[in-house]
C-alpha cells in the first residue's frame, strides 16, 4: 500500500539524517590536507597504467593519458572517506541490524585496496604491481562470505523482492547470492574508477538513491550511513574533478563498491542493483567482453580500448565531456531504479 512506501517523514529523523551527510562532509574536508601532506612526503605517487588485463602493452591508454602521466599525482585519497565515515558511523549510527555489516564490509574492503596499493607504491607484485588479480578476488571473497553467513545467520534474512511480485525465500542460497553481488560490485566500481572524478560522481549518485530507499523503508541506519558517504564523497570530488589532484585508489573504490552491494542486500533491492548502477554495469560489462573478444577471436577488439570510459576518450570525447555525460546517467539510472521500487512496492 502506499503508506508503505511514503512514510510520515519526522522533521527531527530528517535532521539527523542531514546532519550525517555533513559530517561527512565536513571531516573529510578537515582530514584533507593531513592526507594531502602525508602522501607528499611519503611519495604516493599514481604509476601510470602500462599493460592490458590480457597483458600486451597499453600503447591507447599511454597516448590519452600521457599529459596526465607527467605530473606526479597521489594516490589512496580514498582513505579520506573511508575514515571519515568509520568514525562517523562508530559514533554516531552503529545499528547491529543496519550498519554493523556494511561498516565492516567498507572498511574491511578499503583494507584489501589498501593492501594492494601500497604494494603498488613500492613497486613489487609482478609486472602490472599491486596485489595479484586472484589473491584480491580471493579476499573480497572472502569478506563477502562472511558478510553472507552473518546476513543469513545473524540478521535471519533470507529472501529476494522480485518488483512487482514480491519476496521469494531462497532459503541459504542467499549467502552465494551475496557473494555474487558484492564481489561483483566492488570490481564494476573499482572498474570504473578511470577518469578524474568519474567514480566518485556515480557513487554519489547511487548511495543518494539508495539512501532514499532506504528512508522510505523507514531503515534510517542504512540511509544514514548512505548519507554519510555521499557527504564524504562530494568533499573527495571536490578535488578529484579534472584535474584532479589526487585518486581514491582501491583502497577508495573497494570499499565503496563492496558498501553498495551490500546495501542493496540490506534493502532487498538487489534487483534494482543493476538499473541503479547501470554504469557500473555498462563499465564492468565493457571490459569483460573486451577480454572476451580479444581470447576467442584472435586478439580483435570490440572498444577501442576498455573499459567504455576510454573508448569514448579514444574516440575523441574530451575527459570531461565523458565524466560529466557518464554523470548524467548515473543520475538518470538512479531515478529509474527509485520509480521502479516506487511503483513496485505501491502496486505490491
Amino acid at each position: 500500500m502506499l503508506d508503505t512506501i511514503f512514510i510520515t517523514i519526522e522533521s527531527g529523523r530528517v535532521a539527523e539524517l542531514v546532519l550525517l551527510a555533513f559530517l561527512g562532509f565536513t571531516f573529510s574536508m578537515l582530514i584533507t590536507p593531513l592526507y594531502t601532506s602525508l602522501a607528499y612526503k611519503g611519495q604516493w605517487w599514481k604509476k601510470p597504467r602500462t599493460a592490458a588485463a590480457t597483458g600486451e602493452t597499453a600503447k591507447v591508454f599511454a597516448r590519452l593519458h600521457a599529459s596526465k602521466h607527467k605530473r606526479l599525482i597521489p594516490t589512496m585519497a580514498g582513505l579520506i572517506f573511508v575514515t571519515s565515515v568509520a568514525l562517523i558511523t562508530l559514533v554516531f549510527n552503529l545499528s547491529r541490524e543496519q550498519t554493523w555489516l556494511p561498516i565492516a564490509a567498507f572498511v574491511g574492503a578499503g583494507l584489501v585496496g589498501l593492501l594492494d596499493d601500497v604494494i603498488n607504491l613500492k613497486g613489487t607484485g609482478g609486472g602490472k604491481g599491486g596485489l595479484p588479480v586472484k589473491l584480491k578476488l580471493f579476499f573480497i571473497s572472502f569478506i563477502s562470505l562472511v558478510g553472507g553467513l552473518f546476513f543469513y545467520y545473524k540478521l535471519d534474512i533470507n529472501s529476494v523482492n522480485i518488483p512487482g511480485y514480491g519476496d521469494l525465500a531462497i532459503g541459504w542460497l542467499i549467502v552465494p547470492l551475496f557473494i555474487l553481488v558484492v564481489v561483483s560490485t566492488a570490481n564494476a566500481v573499482n572498474i570504473s574508477d578511470g577518469l578524474d572524478g568519474l567514480a566518485g560522481g556515480l557513487a554519489t549518485s547511487a548511495f543518494t538513491t539508495y539512501a532514499i530507499i532506504a528512508f522510505m523503508q523507514g531503515r534510517y541506519g542504512i540511509a544514514g550511513f548512505c548519507l554519510t558517504i555521499v557527504g564524504a564523497l562530494l568533499s573527495y570530488t571536490w578535488f578529484n574533478i579534472f584535474p584532479a589532484r589526487f585518486f581514491m585508489g582501491d583502497v577508495g573504490s573497494f570499499s565503496l563498491g563492496t558498501a553498495l552491494g551490500v546495501v542493496a542486500m540490506l534493502t532487498n533491492t538487489v534487483l534494482l542493483l543493476p538499473i541503479i548502477g547501470a554504469v557500473f554495469v555498462a563499465e564492468a560489462g565493457s571490459s569483460l567482453l573486451q577480454i572476451l573478444s580479444k581470447k576467442l577471436r584472435n586478439g580483435k577488439k570490440i572498444f577501442k580500448i576498455a573499459p567504455i570510459h576510454h573508448h569514448f576518450e579514444a574516440s575523441g570525447w574530451e575527459e570531461t565531456k565523458v565524466t560529466m555525460r557518464f554523470w548524467i546517467l548515473g543520475q538518470v539510472s538512479g531515478f529509474v531504479g527509485l520509480i521502479i521500487f516506487i511503483v513496485s512496492n505501491y502496486h505490491a
